[in-house]
């Protein structure tokens, strides 16, 4: 197995309002088949998916999915950035779960969740900067 992670699939109750979310936040829908909404990255693909669909897909009961205990995140130039994409999500309907501060590592973060439940933080870190192209990779470029 290569180590990569090629496809992120969020189980979402709510397709078109978790959607119309991400592109409230300047997100781009790539082509797709019905029922599944995909969001390009850079280098992989962000998927929303019904979440009863998502369960039977997996052999679950719905039940059994909740919105797990993970993040996603999103990583910014800057310390501002973070500020305002929080602000951003919190215009698109997202919920503030902790508003931009600094973290003990020498970062500055903060969370927001979005519709369908699924928790991002939104995070600068200064010793991993973003390549010019916004890849991230641990202790950066």
């Amino acid at each position: 197995m290569e180590q990569r992670v090629s496809l992120i699939t969020l189980g979402v109750p709510d397709v078109e309002k978790a959607a119309a979310f991400y592109a409230a936040l300047g997100w781009q829908a790539a082509d797709s088949l019905d029922g599944v909404v995909a969001f390009d990255l850079i280098s992989q693909t962000l998927g929303l998916y019904p979440l009863d669909k998502l369960a039977e897909d997996i052999g679950l009961p719905v039940e059994a999915l909740g919105t797990g205990a993970m993040t996603l995140s999103h990583n910014t130039r800057s310390r501002e950035e973070v500020d305002d994409l929080l602000a951003l999500a919190k215009s698109a309907g997202g919920e503030i779960l902790r508003p931009g501060g600094e973290v003990f590592w020498g970062g500055y973060i903060g969370y927001f969740k979005a519709p369908g439940g699924h928790i991002w933080e939104v995070a600068h870190n200064p010793f991993s900067p973003l390549a010019d192209n916004g890849a991230f990779r641990w202790n950066g470029y």
